[in-house]
């Protein structure tokens, strides 16, 4: 690559010695017949060594799309802007692309379908997605697509390859790993498919793992198996996290930082601690409000409306037509910033102090 093309897409460090990924005013938007679709607009995130960031918020809000950003995989139709600041934790691993000590590659910047992005794709980068069986290949052996992400991103052996996909699926539990190794997606349970799944994400030890809703079609017992192991890789491989999901009691369990998204922008980012115990924005509240438990006798409320399309969206906070506490001409008299109300709190809302 030449001198021009490396000083386009690396950036100056920021300083930030625990930071793994700096996303900053990430947007996501399509062009549509009907108009521009601002599925993400204007997200700013930090991913820290060995941390986890929960990401949660309702259906609809830009959870899913922000991940596929990350990873450059969003559709040919969207279009991305902003700075994705990854800090690679090895810098052989990227191809394409001469890398100074202390600098990030900013991902925004690197063509989509080049060999810079794919060797970051899976090798710094991985994913667990939402649904297995979509995403896991019908017609190859769960031992050849593990395989084929360690012979891409770590060594040309396939003995080699063999052994350290069957070492993987015996740390992520699975039981009778040399029998997986032959067999179809289709021959596994859920929570087995859910592991294979782990597996491949982690058999090239990437600095940040991606999970987007990984336990949603599991029963709760095997849910709860896939947290613990989450959490045990994490705390073993020192991988950063980046936790989605629309479960406010999986993000206590899961995580140490907190983003909440509605309608495509980050409304309230702190730790786990403040958000359930001081939540300032009144979105957040209405979420943490509607949590079922068995100590409650009143009802369970819940948050009227629906979240709205992102398209030609009038001025103001995007939660205002929900909002009790909506005040016309303040709350939609123009855009309403992310603003920091406490060390390492910041909110969107002009009436945080009220919540």
């Amino acid at each position: 690559m030449t001198v021009r093309a490396r000083e386009e897409f690396v950036k100056p460090a920021s300083g930030r010695e625990d930071a793994v990924m700096e996303v900053k005013n990430l947007k996501v938007h399509f062009q549509l017949d009907e108009g521009l679709l601002k599925a993400v607009d204007g997200v700013d995130l930090t991913i820290r060594r060995g941390r986890t960031l929960g990401i949660v918020g309702e259906s609809g809000c830009g959870k899913s799309v922000t991940s596929q950003a990350l990873l450059r995989i969003v559709p040919a139709s969207g279009k991305v802007e902003g700075e994705i600041l990854l800090y690679p934790s090895d810098r052989s691993k990227i191809d394409g692309i001469d890398i100074p000590d202390g600098d990030p590659v900013d991902l925004v910047g690197l063509d989509g379908k080049g060999r810079t992005i794919r060797s970051i794709r899976g090798g710094e980068i991985a994913m667990i997605f939402q649904e297995p069986m979509k995403a896991f290949s019908p017609i190859h052996t769960i031992g050849d697509q593990i395989m084929e992400a360690i012979l891409l991103h770590k060594t040309a052996n396939r003995k080699e390859a063999y052994d350290i996909a069957l070492e993987t699926l015996r740390k992520v539990g699975m039981s009778n790993p040399e029998q997986r190794m032959d067999e179809y997606p289709h021959q596994l349970s859920g929570g087995m498919r859910q592991r294979a799944m782990i597996a491949m994400a982690l058999s090239c030890e990437p600095s940040i793992l991606i999970a987007d809703e990984p336990t949603t079609a599991l029963d709760v017992t095997v849910q709860a198996q896939v947290l613990q192991l989450i959490n045990e890789l994490r705390d073993h491989t020192g991988t950063s996290v980046i936790f989605i999901t629309h479960d406010l009691g999986v993000i206590a369990e899961m995580s140490d930082e907190v983003a909440v998204m509605y309608l495509g922008k980050v409304v309230e980012y702190t730790d786990v601690d403040t958000l359930f115990y001081g939540p300032k924005h009144p979105y957040t509240k209405a979420l943490l409000n509607s949590i079922p438990s068995v100590a409650r006798r009143d009802r369970l409320e819940s948050i009227e409306g629906t979240v709205p399309f992102p398209m030609n969206l009038p001025p103001g906070c995007g939660f205002y037509s929900r909002c009790p506490l909506a005040e016309d001409g303040v709350c939609n008299a123009g855009d309403i910033p992310l603003r920091e109300i406490a060390r390492g709190h910041r909110v969107r809302c002009v009436k945080a102090e009220q919540v």
